[in-house]
């Protein structure tokens, strides 16, 4: 089955730009423009293939992965590069875990700031304090 650009970037979840943005940073083939009949240049057809690699790499990034490391991760060999495809994900893994912590610092303190606004009617309200300086 082949597409047009319209129903890749349809079927993987993003727009027509975000599919030749992925071209433009070399994680998306370009196909050959077929039908052409040498004055116009004809229509660009997807496969599977692509829209396989379109939704890998909308996974990848879902995961936390950058484009550079979803671009290094393409270029592992599936059965050779496991030890390298383990260490992104380690590395990967820490820098989620450090954002988790962070958000949860976050949760915890915003908690805190509404628990006193709610339990003083005194003085400003402490939510608001607490972003002033």
């Amino acid at each position: 089955m082949t597409m047009t650009i319209s129903a890749l970037a349809s079927a993987g979840g993003v727009g027509v730009e975000t599919v030749r943005f992925y071209q433009r940073r070399g994680l998306l083939a370009v196909p050959d423009r077929t039908g052409g009949n040498g004055l116009s240049g004809g229509v660009r057809r997807y496969d599977d293939g692509h829209l396989r690699r379109l939704r890998f790499i909308r996974s990848a990034q879902g995961a936390g992965f950058t484009l550079d490391q979803i671009g290094e991760l393409l270029r592992l060999d599936a059965g050779e590069d496991r030890a390298r495809a383990r260490a992104l994900a380690r590395e990967q893994l820490a820098v989620l875990e450090a954002k988790i912590a962070e958000l949860e610092a976050a949760r915890s303190a915003l908690r805190r700031l509404a628990h006193e606004c709610e339990v003083s009617d005194k003085g400003p309200c402490p939510i608001l304090t607490a972003f002033d300086h």
